[in-house]
């Protein structure tokens, strides 16, 4: 059997509810293939299965909103039938919503489970304590039943809602799940704000900026430009996104995740992008293998990404494994941007606007076209003096944008 669940849409979302199901029991499915959709705090997301097999059972309906990792649906392999298949204790039919005095997961019926100790991180218990939240009466997300951060963060934004909408009508109504603009503003400023809480409060952040010179590559652009139809022409965003993921792919360090008090590198290099939505807040979702890609295919993701995240529209995997974020304000205006770290991430780069400056080069003074980068850095995967030379990695690439071409 295999087990098909509620995927992790980033750090700052813990539960999300299921407003489409794409496929039914009997129908074969394809790694890859889209097969629900999602309703979150940011976006309705196109969650992709990750198996080749045939859909046995959906175990969650229409409109039921559930926690990350909550089992959604399960699968055959395709050498596996359902005579064959082991049996499994059903999910029940509908989840309350958690109260202050009942946030576990409700009792299976069937085969008795066998008791045993509930893991909760030192980091949960310790939030836990500080929010006045009954770890006994929080039902784990993580691995095994543990009970995470999130598990905690959820449970006290249960306690604090108003009674009307913890009473038992609310819980069990069955109508699809829909938010109003200003209900959905205010979810999204406070998912952001418990991830960016979360952030700061694992993360011991280090930054560092670098001053860059784009007079070569925004004259380069430019002729390469000049070339080439309005739709065909490529931003200066896009050399940034690709020097800073050759840089990360040289500097692996700050391309992978913090998990289990360890550091995973990761080969590939998926940027994650910071956009602003138009209704406030804002989403990073990923553009894959970037440090492989040429600069028009990545000009051309990076332009179908800004449009589907402004129109809600994302895919699971570009929410779940951004390896690396880089976020520019420089179209707003500002010089320098010290950004915060998305979990498990453990880098993100940050670009300023392009500004006309003073500078001294070779013994004289001249007006050159600037722009600052920073890093965002995570100290328990790096250090300063890598962080340094990965700054200037990235420096030394958008010396040469004919490099980044390739």
């Amino acid at each position: 059997m295999i087990e098909f669940k509620m995927p992790a849409l980033g750090s700052d979302m813990d539960e999300g509810t299921l407003n489409e199901w794409l496929v039914k029991p009997g129908d074969k499915v394809t790694r890859g293939q889209i097969v629900a959709v999602v309703e979150t705090t940011k976006a309705a997301v196109e969650i992709e299965c990750w198996h080749d097999g045939t859909v046995h059972e959906l175990l969650v309906p229409v409109g039921e909103t559930v926690q990350v990792g909550t089992l959604l649906a399960t699968l055959l392999a395709s050498d596996e039938s359902p005579e064959r298949r082991p049996k499994t204790v059903a999910a029940p039919a509908e989840t309350p919503v958690p109260t202050p005095s009942a946030t576990a997961a409700p009792a299976a019926t069937g085969a008795a489970i066998p008791h045993r100790r509930r893991w909760v991180s030192p980091a949960a218990r310790r939030l836990a304590t500080s929010l006045r939240v009954e770890i006994d009466g929080v039902s784990g997300s993580g691995p095994q039943g543990a009970v995470t951060i999130a598990d905690i963060e959820h449970a006290a934004a249960a306690m604090a809602k108003a009674p009307s909408e913890r009473s038992p009508a609310a819980a069990m109504a069955k109508a699809p799940f829909k938010r109003s603009p200003a209900d959905r503003g205010a979810q999204m400023r406070r998912s952001i704000a418990a991830a960016m809480s979360r952030s700061k409060r694992e993360i011991p952040h280090y930054y560092l900026a670098h001053e860059v010179m784009m007079e070569n590559a925004f004259a380069w652009l430019t002729d390469r430009n000049a070339q080439r139809s309005i739709t065909e022409r490529v931003l200066p965003a896009v050399l940034q996104l690709k020097a800073v993921a050759l840089a990360a792919r040289r500097f692996d360090e700050f391309n992978g995740f913090w998990r289990d008090e360890d550091f995973e590198p990761v080969k590939e290099v998926h940027v994650g992008v910071a956009i602003s939505l138009r209704g406030g807040g804002l989403v990073a979702p990923a553009i894959h293998d970037v440090a492989e890609k040429k600069l028009d295919e990545l000009m051309s993701d990076l332009t179908d990404l800004v449009a589907r995240a402004r129109a809600g529209s994302l895919r699971s995997s570009e929410m779940s494994d951004p390896t690396i974020t880089v976020t520019n304000l420089g179209d707003q205006g500002v010089d320098t941007i010290f950004g915060v770290i998305y979990p498990p991430q453990v880098a993100l780069v940050g670009f300023g606007r392009a500004a006309q400056r003073v500078c001294v080069i070779d013994g004289g003074i001249r007006v050159v076209t600037t722009v600052q980068s920073t890093l965002a850095a995570d100290h328990r995967a790096s250090d300063g003096h890598r962080g340094a030379l990965f700054l200037a990695a990235i420096n030394e690439l958008l010396q040469q944008p004919d490099a980044l071409e390739k």
